[in-house]
């Protein structure tokens, strides 16, 4: 027990494994100057263990709808319905675009990029804001640890055109565990507790643990090394319109978890949304975090759990934090994170969709 509490995800990042379940994905536009209102209220795919994609949309004043799938109808309905498509090809992502009857369409994948070296790496796009537009998917992507990735997954990524990589861990981190970027992609040291006193020892007991989880989202907010790290990251995200992004940490759920509810956040999805991806971590680490809890004793996996897990709590604390320390998130994106209404309004211009 005397290691130090980021051991916990380091040990789940090395015994990663592919979830068990299917995981929810979204959609982004189909044309980057178009528009139109985008109908859909509700758009998902998930994708089976057998090969199917299972498609299931919601859509407003149309009364038709069919998905095409590499250029050929696999799927219509009406205003709603639910779809499963089998016997598509092989593909690094299976991409569906969803076209109404009336109004601009949406490109849908699922969520999970399936990876031989990580467990976690999803894209951060495909929600709806409160605003009835879409975040883009296939431009912002968030991940665990790079540094089990695969001659084949290196080759994935630089197929899905990642050419930015941000790393949010710390130093000793970074020497343990280096990572593996594709080819032509720029590595950015974004250290979001660097400077920082925190994670010297190990918690004691579980409530300790969640302590310590809740004390380091709120330094996340305001400490220096977090207001940095998420400087660079918003920074490169506008910068870089040739995307895609990709930001990460050891386990991608806590440092990961805050730079995609902030962006999110920034970009107007519902705070509930915000959550609901937040606590996926937890599906999508599953296997990972049950193999660690497996091979240790009682008492001490019931103090590795809180750090192993995301909790509302631990998220609503970074919240709280922005409240406390700059009163609006608004205010935390321009006074922490030097983005003000302009960049943010360019910001939203270029990832939302209708």
């Amino acid at each position: 027990m005397k290691k130090a509490l980021l051991a916990a995800t380091v040990v789940a990042s090395a015994l990663a494994a592919s979830l068990v379940a299917a995981p929810l994905a979204s959609a982004t536009g189909r044309d980057r100057h178009d528009r139109s209102a985008v109908p859909f209220t509700e758009a998902t795919v998930t994708a089976g263990a057998d090969g199917s994609f299972t498609l299931r949309w919601k859509a407003r004043g149309t009364d038709r709808v069919e998905i095409e799938a590499n250029g050929k109808v696999v799927a219509k309905g009406g205003s709603q319905g639910t779809a499963v498509v089998k016997g598509l090809p092989a593909a690094d992502r299976q991409w569906f675009d969803f076209e109404p009857g009336r109004g601009q369409g949406l490109r849908l994948a699922d969520r999970l990029i399936k990876l031989d070296g990580t467990a976690n790496f999803r894209d951060a796009g495909g929600y709806r804001t409160s605003t009835g537009q879409w975040v883009r998917m296939g431009e912002i992507y968030r991940s665990d640890a790079l540094d089990k990735l695969t001659e084949n997954d290196l080759a994935k990524l630089r197929r899905l055109r990642v050419r930015t990589v941000f790393d949010l861990r710390t130093e000793d981190e970074r020497t343990k565990a280096a990572d593996k970027v594709p080819t032509g992609a720029t590595y950015v040291v974004a250290d979001v507790f660097a400077g920082s006193g925190s994670f010297q020892t190990m918690p004691r007991t579980p409530d300790e643990a969640v302590k310590a989880m809740v004390d380091a989202e709120r330094a996340m907010v305001s400490g220096a090394g977090g207001k940095k790290a998420y400087t660079q990251v918003f920074d490169g995200i506008e910068r870089d319109r040739g995307r895609s992004v990709l930001f990460h940490c050891t386990a991608g759920k806590d440092r990961t978890g805050w730079a995609g509810a902030a962006l999110l956040t920034a970009l107007g999805v519902p705070r509930e949304t915000v959550e609901a991806d937040y606590l996926a971590s937890n599906d999508y680490r599953k296997a990972a975090n049950d193999a660690i809890l497996s091979h240790l004793p009682a008492q001490q996996a019931a103090v590795y759990k809180p750090l192993l897990d995301v909790r509302p709590e631990y998220l609503n604390a970074g919240y709280d934090e922005v409240e406390a320390t700059y009163g609006s998130f608004d205010r935390y994106l321009k006074d922490g994170l030097g983005i003000d209404a302009r960049e943010l309004k360019e910001l939203k211009k270029d990832l939302l969709v209708g």
